[in-house]
């Protein structure tokens, strides 16, 4: 990849790793992180531009996986509490109404997806699964699987964030 030593890359891979438990605060996430990094790295490489330092190049993949994987997270616990409300409907769901008006919204958007898209974002987004046991799953290619998980996610971004408004709330005297 880059003319460095072996001395270099460890302290090169020193300072992402401390980078990274920093952000983390977890020393295995930051590992994952600074692995995920370097792979990233490797599939890339032509993406670096010309006179790009490698350092710098390194750090910014590591900072914006960080940043995905916290939007995941929080999409991921989102769905979790949306799923658990829906599942234990009797339950009382909270006092905040302006929240429960929104996840009512999202699981309204998350229904109108065809049955293909809703199977890959369970799959993929609440049960965990990586995109070849996906596949494997539903018995469909892994590519299949990447190219219309990217387009559930535009899809349901689109019902949630474009124009679709969540219903509005009556006022009672």
């Amino acid at each position: 990849m880059h003319d460095l030593d072996e001395q270099q890359w460890r302290e090169l891979l020193q300072r992402l790793r401390r980078f990274a438990v920093w952000l983390t605060r977890e020393p295995g996430s930051a590992d994952d992180l600074v692995q995920a990094t370097v792979e990233r790295a490797l599939t890339r490489r032509s993406q670096q531009r010309e006179g790009e330092a490698l350092r710098a190049w390194l750090f910014t993949i590591l900072y914006r996986l960080f940043l995905d994987s916290k939007r995941r997270e929080r999409l991921h616990a989102r769905w979790l509490s949306w799923f658990s409300r829906a599942d234990a409907a009797d339950e009382p769901v909270g006092d905040n109404t302006e929240d429960i008006i929104l996840a009512q919204a999202d699981l309204q958007a998350f229904a109108q997806l065809s049955t293909e898209q809703r199977a890959l974002l369970l799959l993929i987004s609440i049960e965990g699964l990586s995109y070849k046991e996906a596949a494997t799953a539903l018995n469909i290619p892994i590519g299949t699987v990447m190219s219309r998980l990217s387009r559930a996610r535009a899809a349901l971004r689109e019902l949630t964030e474009g124009a679709p408004q969540p219903p509005a709330l009556r006022r009672l005297k």
